[in-house]
């Protein structure tokens, strides 16, 4: 049976900059613990006005929904800074198995939203699971079950990536891989795909290796914590804590890339390597730490001291959700699933130039005739996903989009009102023909059809910090 090492937080070492983990034993139960994304969010009539989400603000709240009603029951799993949430007001709800926060007190979710735009805004996306996949073989089995070009990934480079089943190619879920060492990868799944991923990548470690494939040690960094640093001031406010700034020059840390540093802690002590990776899920610049046990609580109050609510506030699960819809992302379990192809999701780009000449990974038989159109012997698709503007009501998941006929040609898999525009938008997949941007449909919203545009993503325009542009974000 193949086993996966958990560490915990009893871990008393970070990374590091060989990513040197403690070796703790190993328990052949410690498979992860299901965290299924659910679709009822608890009521509302109970939180005070100021709270509440406002009727813009919950419809980007339905993908976060979840059927519990109970945000602190005892089947929940809690994040290290669950404690810090609570004392600063935030409101929790159920989410991907976790309680978390969906906003704070003090803003809105489209003042929390709009804060992320124009200062920067802290995240916590620790209920993510994180990993490690080390030794000779780890390289090549992510060759296999993803179509990224991992053997031409770059040390400390990251690629966004899709786990895929075999012979169909759909989505088991979408991950970052992020090269720390020439045997050395980090790798972030989704904590509502939590069971089916650890069982699926148990299922892949094993026959890789039963093929002849080289050993392949896998890490669960159960207890760690994950924060997203958000927004156009997010260098300023990292770079406020480093204990080395001049070292580190966060400047020349690009889209993508990540580096080991250190940032002073409340006490004054200096913390041990952390790994910020720049990057995120809002469209804006920003920064993914991970953060060992004993360091998660600590380094987030000294991001928050040292930055001052003029420059850095909290924000929660209504803020992101927007916040990446407008980005152009995809939510797994919702615009993603295990019947849906990267090619049909509109990630061609995520299968490397070499992958498509040279195969070699799970569901290459599918995806490769897919990246061809028919007229050129291959096979196409017959959907899309595509962005749309939506007139009148905002279009909700499972909306059904319809041609002038009446015809139903595709469904919305996420919508809600953009802070940002201040009109509806939404995504979904169309029937192929129907997918370019200017192309007019219809979307039913509460039985009444409303005209819709298909449109280009992202709807807002991404500020990553890249070499190639040469400009400052923000």
């Amino acid at each position: 049976m193949q086993k996966v090492r958990v560490v915990t937080a009893t871990a008393n070492r970070a990374f590091g900059s060989a990513f040197i983990l403690p070796r703790l034993p190993v328990s052949s139960t410690s498979w992860g613990i299901c965290g299924v994304l659910g679709k009822g969010l608890s009521g509302t009539t109970s939180v005070p006005a100021h709270r509440r989400l406002s009727g813009k603000a919950a419809c980007c709240a339905q993908s976060i929904r979840h059927a519990s009603s109970d945000a602190n029951g005892p089947s929940l799993r809690r994040t290290p800074l669950h404690d810090l949430h609570v004392a600063r007001k935030g409101k929790m709800v159920p989410f991907a198995g976790y309680s978390m926060p969906v906003q704070y007190e003090d803003l809105s979710v489209g003042d929390s939203h709009r804060w992320t735009r124009d200062k920067a805004s802290l995240f916590d996306v620790g209920h993510m699971v994180q990993h490690r996949l080390s030794g000779p073989g780890a390289g090549a089995l992510l060759e296999r079950v993803t179509p990224a070009s991992i053997a031409s990934l770059g040390q400390h480079q990251s690629t966004l990536a899709c786990l895929l089943h075999p012979v169909t190619g759909g989505i088991v879920d979408d991950t970052v891989i992020t090269r720390l060492g020439p045997e050395s990868f980090y790798v972030v799944t989704n904590a509502a795909c939590r069971e089916k991923d650890t069982a699926y990548l148990k299922e892949q470690i094993g026959d890789f290796t039963a093929a002849g494939g080289q050993k392949v040690e896998w890490e669960i960094l159960d207890g760690w914590g994950l924060v997203a640093l958000q927004g156009p001031l997010s260098v300023e406010v990292l770079e406020s804590v480093l204990v080395d700034p001049a070292d580190v020059k966060l400047k020349e840390v690009y889209f993508g890339q990540s580096k080991f540093l250190r940032i002073r802690l409340l006490s004054g002590e200096a913390s041990v390597p952390i790994l910020a990776s720049r990057g995120g899920y809002t469209g804006e610049d920003g920064f993914e730490i991970s953060l060992p046990p004993e360091t998660v609580v600590s380094a987030t109050d000294s991001l928050l001291r040292a930055a001052g609510p003029e420059k850095l506030r909290l924000a929660g699960l209504g803020a992101r959700d927007s916040l990446r819809l407008e980005a152009g992302m995809c939510l797994y379990g919702h615009d993603l699933d295990d019947s849906t192809t990267p090619v049909e999701a509109g990630l061609s780009w995520i299968v490397g130039k070499d992958r498509r000449v040279g195969g070699g990974f799970l569901g290459a038989e599918t995806i490769l005739r897919q990246l061809k159109p028919v007229k050129d012997g291959g096979s196409g698709v017959s959907r899309r996903r595509v962005g749309f503007i939506v007139d009148g009501a905002p279009a909700r998941e499972g909306a059904e989009i319809v041609d002038a006929e009446g015809n139903v040609i595709g469904k919305v898999t996420s919508g809600c009102p953009s802070p940002t525009m201040g009109k509806n938008i939404a995504m979904g997949y169309i029937k192929s023909g129907h997918h370019k941007a200017g192309t007019e449909v219809g979307i039913v919203v509460r039985g009444k059809r409303r005209a819709a545009k298909v449109t280009k993503m992202p709807f807002v325009a991404s500020k990553y910090w890249k070499q190639a542009a040469g400009t400052s974000p923000g």
